[in-house]
């Protein structure tokens, strides 16, 4: 017996199943591995980082960075302001090209749908409320600010003479 056929005889690796004629795809993989795998992440630290800070849940419950997902899992994930629901289609423990990212996963209309009216929100103009910039101003906005503070004369009780 060869190498070879000793390997094929073997049973496969726990958590793993084995299809014929194809590579072994896991069973289970950890939500922070996933997340890096599916490009929803940059790197798997700061996916871990993430789900630690409840930003993403699985079938409606919070989870942790281990929590093994399987296929059909729902998970919610909500990175800056935007809210994706995405249900698992693929595991896959290995970060490919963008083109085998988006086969690991399908968006739910209703998460397509509003990721569309936010789109267009945006493009239609910035909010007056979110446009208001916080904290010390910068050399050329206090200028603007006592330009139109000389253009405008408050009103005074005090008589003038005339």
């Amino acid at each position: 017996m060869t190498p070879r056929d000793a390997a094929a005889a073997r049973p496969p690796a726990a958590g793993r199943t084995a299809r014929a004629g194809a590579e072994d795809t896991p069973a289970r993989v950890r939500l922070d591995k996933w997340l890096w795998a599916a490009r929803c992440c940059k790197t798997r630290a700061l996916a871990a980082e993430e789900v630690a800070r409840g930003r993403v849940l699985v079938n409606g419950q919070p989870a942790k960075p281990a929590r093994e997902l399987r296929v059909g899992d729902l998970l919610t994930l909500r990175l800056g302001e935007q809210r994706r629901e995405l249900r698992v289609a693929a595991l896959c423990t290995q970060r490919g090209p963008a083109a085998l990212a988006q086969t690991m996963y399908a968006e739910t209309p209703e998460s397509v749908q509003a990721r569309l009216a936010a789109a267009e929100r945006r493009r239609q103009g910035v909010e007056p409320a979110l446009a208001i910039a916080h904290g010390r101003p910068t050399k050329h906005a206090r200028r603007e600010i006592e330009r139109a503070q000389v253009q405008w004369q408050r009103w005074s009780a005090s008589v003038d003479p005339e």
